[in-house]
């Protein structure tokens, strides 16, 4: 099973982070190279332990479905969001916020497991690790973005 292993420096509240990381408005905003929407569950503001979101996108020119929910949930400490449903066979996404120099660090583990056993691994060897890595890096340089500016205030309120 993969795991990809981020960490972001942020110089901004931790709480504002936390927040910012679990919010579906900066989520859309993250992903706008795939279209991505809510469409069921959570669909706006931030989502807390026990809700889920239902996101629609489009990944390799095929749009799908993926239902993940919020399973662990610490604010301003750490969360985790599982998938319920969708295209992986299983993914575990660990948020961690610390406090760092007056800012925060950001550490993500990113725990999934492709479907289609030996072609799922050969897939994650060829391009679908690099792929989900890639996307998280944008996530976390838009949540820095809007963490460190005033733009936090218009996702925030």
């Amino acid at each position: 099973m993969p795991r990809i292993e981020l960490r972001t420096v942020i110089k901004a509240n931790k709480e504002i982070v936390f927040d910012l990381s679990r919010s579906i408005d900066l989520h859309k905003i993250s992903t706008v190279q795939t279209n991505e929407e809510a469409i069921a569950g959570k669909t706006s503001g931030l989502i807390g332990l026990n809700e889920s979101v239902t996101w629609r996108a489009k990944h390799f020119g095929i749009y799908q479905k993926l239902t993940s929910k919020v399973t662990e949930f610490d604010r301003p400490n750490y969360f985790a969001d599982e998938m319920v449903s969708g295209a992986f066979s299983e993914f575990k996404h660990e948020h961690h916020f610390a406090d760092l120099n007056g800012g925060t660090l950001m550490t993500d583990f990113f725990d999934y497991k492709s479907p289609i056993g030996i072609l799922g691994k050969l897939a994650d060897k060829l391009f679908l690790e690099k792929y989900m890595t890639e996307l998280l890096v944008e996530r976390n340089r838009i949540v820095k973005e809007f963490a460190e500016t005033e733009k936090w205030k218009n996702v925030i309120t």
